[in-house]
């Protein structure tokens, strides 16, 4: 399991239906909504999570 960097859900990579590239690595989202708004703004999320 991984975890959608936006909302936090834990996401099978197997079976997500969305995902995104970005610097070399896949990030895998729950909804189509999730995967907007990061491909909108990778840094703010990608920020937020090595923040905690």
């Amino acid at each position: 399991m991984t975890v959608d960097p936006v909302c936090g859900m834990s996401i099978n990579p197997e079976k997500a239906e969305w995902t995104a590239d970005y610097q070399g690595q896949t990030y895998y989202f729950c909804a189509a909504n999730c995967l907007a708004a990061f491909e909108a703004d990778p840094e703010r999320y990608l920020a937020a999570k090595d923040s905690q």
